[in-house]
């Protein structure tokens, strides 16, 4: 089939082609609108069509061996999911609410006490993470665009609070990156964690591209933490001069999928490319991704290649591209039992090519198949999480949450 020749990001290309000046005044009129999520979390929930648990119904799709059930609509933007419990998942809107679904009546309830969200462009409330130790200790790991200078810039900033009834309490900024600029593009921002008391997460170029060369900020670049926020004493940079110390890999333009392997003890990344060149990244400790000095895409104010060529001697090559791009908007290693041909494989949400993206992984990390799933709902998929049972929850921009069975 014939496929699009161009990536469309949450952010409109044009943005690129649009004089400086122009983008100042654009950005300072929508970036006047922050979002004081507590403020607004019950009415705009309120008003939300919901599917209630006796309208709850299959998805009608071509893949014979699926089946499809619409648990819930009416989200704004679903950036994030995670599972609570094995039958409750906690949902971020980027326009900054959080909500809590129960999987068996169906039923949503907001929950309050979010910080400011500056929601515009690509930035607002983002990845939801439950940490590994939930039971043990409550923590709930956020990641959002912070309004910086009375709002007139932002910066991503990686967060964690607890869960109180219906409301956040001990929120905690952890790392308010050093990412902060008056363009609304290239937030990153998924997390993972390692099970072994770390937490990643990656930030983007910020529209700035060179940034991403540039080790004395964040941009452009996936850190790693300790769960509390404190820095790994074996992080990679610790020690070199002006860099920073949280950094794990850079050279990203734009990482928003970001998945841990515990079995294989691996983190694995997807990133958004320019025009073309979208990639898939083994993350290994210390290493030069290459953005923009190698790059698979063109520039997208004419048919010419970025950087240097796609390779580099030093910098890390792909272990996936894709040309055109499908614009990936989350990553998840699978490891569950309820799709057993599927153990390992790689599953990226498309955004531009509105598809399930399924990429085979070999014994020695090379993209050996892919299959391109669902193509036939024309949905943005954006963020995607694995049940306790294996099976697969998907977020799409048109505001559902599907479930993906094994047909019975």
């Amino acid at each position: 089939m014939r496929l699009g020749s161009l990536e469309q990001q949450d952010y409109l290309s044009d943005w690129c082609l649009m004089p400086k000046l122009m983008k100042l005044k654009l950005l300072r009129v929508r970036f006047s609108k922050v979002i004081l999520s507590l403020g607004i979390l019950a009415s705009s929930v309120a008003s939300a069509p919901l599917v209630s648990a006796e309208s709850a119904k299959p998805i009608a799709q071509n893949h014979s061996d699926l089946q499809l059930e619409l648990i819930a609509s009416g989200f704004d933007i679903p950036w994030g999911m995670s599972f609570l419990s094995s039958t409750t998942l906690l949902i971020n809107e980027r326009a900054g609410r959080l909500s809590l679904l129960d999987l068996e009546s169906l039923k949503r309830i907001s929950i309050a006490g979010l910080p400011e969200v500056l929601a515009d462009g690509q930035g607002g409330l983002l990845d939801i993470a439950v940490s590994p130790n939930y039971v043990g200790q409550g923590w709930i790991y956020f990641t959002y665009s912070k309004p910086i200078d009375d709002g007139d810039a932002a910066a991503t900033t990686l967060a964690r609070a607890r869960l109180e009834g219906q409301r956040l309490i001990d929120w905690q900024d952890l790392l308010v990156t050093d990412s902060a600029t008056d363009s609304g593009q290239h937030f990153g921002s998924r997390i993972a964690f390692d099970h072994q008391g770390h937490i990643f997460f990656g930030v983007g170029d910020r529209g700035e591209r060179d940034q991403a060369q540039n080790l004395s900020n964040h941009m452009g670049s996936i850190l790693r933490l300790n769960l509390d926020g404190s820095l790994p004493s074996d992080n990679p940079f610790i020690g070199v001069d002006s860099a920073r110390a949280e950094i794990w890999s850079y050279g990203h333009r734009n990482p928003q999928g970001l998945a841990f392997d515990w079995q294989q003890k691996q983190l694995w990344s997807i990133e958004h490319g320019p025009r073309g060149g979208d990639e898939i990244n083994l993350i290994e400790k210390g290493q030069n991704y290459g953005w923009p000095i190698i790059s698979y895409g063109k520039e997208y104010w004419g048919p010419f290649s970025i950087g240097e060529g796609t390779h580099k001697k030093g910098l890390q090559q792909p272990v996936k591209v894709y040309i055109p791009s499908i614009a990936p908007g989350s990553l998840i290693v699978y490891r569950g039992e309820a799709f057993a041909e599927w153990q390992g494989n790689l599953f990226a949400g498309a955004l531009k090519l509105k598809h399930l993206n399924r990429v085979e992984i070999s014994a020695d990390n090379q993209a050996v198949a892919e299959e391109r799933l669902l193509i036939d709902l024309d949905e943005r998929v954006r963020a995607m999480v694995q049940s306790p049972e294996g099976h697969l929850l998907i977020s799409t921009d048109s505001g559902k949450i599907i479930r993906i069975l094994p047909r019975r």
